[in-house]
């Protein structure tokens, strides 16, 4: 999964790609790199950000997605608010990925009336604050206990397993311990019965363990990627897909 942020503000690429023209640009060189999903999002949820409104985000996102609705590749948008999910199905989305995992008022009743994908994220707390003291007194038993509740809702609702994606949400209201636990232990999660997606690409975790500056971080995300894979991620989000890929070929032809 390649990133595309229509966002001025993101953690590692904000502003880059703020217009339509240049996301849209992105997207190509992302597909010409080999990306499988393209994951469009039109809010930044790094730490510490601010909330915008569904216009705001519908109209930095929508150009977007119907820019892209005829290209060969799946359409992820990025996105916890129910009007923009629906919009964005309108134009041609093939998947919804929630940081709050369909939570909002509404938001599940737009995706259990289409045909979409979800992905069910975990996060403890809001992106503004969810940073300052996250607290688990297990944190792989509490993160699965919530996808679980959240996957059986989601069924409950009409949505097909084979729709439903989950994701442990790293860096979303953990620390650094936290979050190398949920990698260690990732396999933890696959007896869900649904795929597992790992976002982990130029994260601020990876400049913790490394001290690398936040544009330098593409060896620490392949690595990190690598790892989340060999653990049963089956989606990976990441910024460098052709890296990405190239890594994984190299680790499934040795194991294969």
């Amino acid at each position: 999964m390649g990133i595309v942020n229509v966002t001025p503000d993101s953690f590692s690429d904000g502003g880059l790609y703020a217009s339509t023209n240049d996301a849209v640009l992105q997207a190509e060189r992302l597909i010409r790199e080999g990306v499988d999903i393209l994951d469009i999002g039109g809010e930044s949820t790094r730490p510490g950000s601010i909330p915008v409104s569904s216009e705001e985000e519908l109209r930095r996102v929508l150009p977007v997605v119907q820019a892209l609705a005829n290209v060969d590749i799946p359409i992820s948008v990025d996105t916890s608010k129910p009007e923009v999910m629906l919009e964005t199905i309108k134009a041609g989305a093939n998947m919804i990925n929630d940081i709050n995992a369909l939570q909002s008022p509404g938001a599940l009743e737009v995706v259990a009336d289409s045909d979409v994908t979800i992905c069910l994220m975990h996060m403890q707390g809001r992106p503004k604050y969810m940073q300052s003291d996250p607290q688990y007194k297990d944190v792989i038993a509490e993160i699965k206990y919530f996808l679980q509740q959240r996957i059986d809702v989601v069924k409950a609702a009409g949505i097909a397993p084979d729709r439903i994606v989950i994701d442990p949400g790293f860096g979303f209201g953990k620390t650094l311990e936290h979050n190398l636990k949920l990698l260690r232990y990732l396999d933890q999660f696959i007896d869900l019965s649904v795929p597992i997606m790992a976002g982990l690409s130029r994260k601020s975790m990876l400049k913790e363990i490394t001290g690398n500056k936040k544009g330098d971080l593409v060896y620490p995300s392949i690595a990190a990627a690598l790892m989340a894979a060999v653990n049963g991620a089956r989606i990976l989000r990441v910024h460098d897909v052709k890296a990405t890929k190239d890594a994984l070929k190299v680790y499934n032809s040795v194991t294969s």
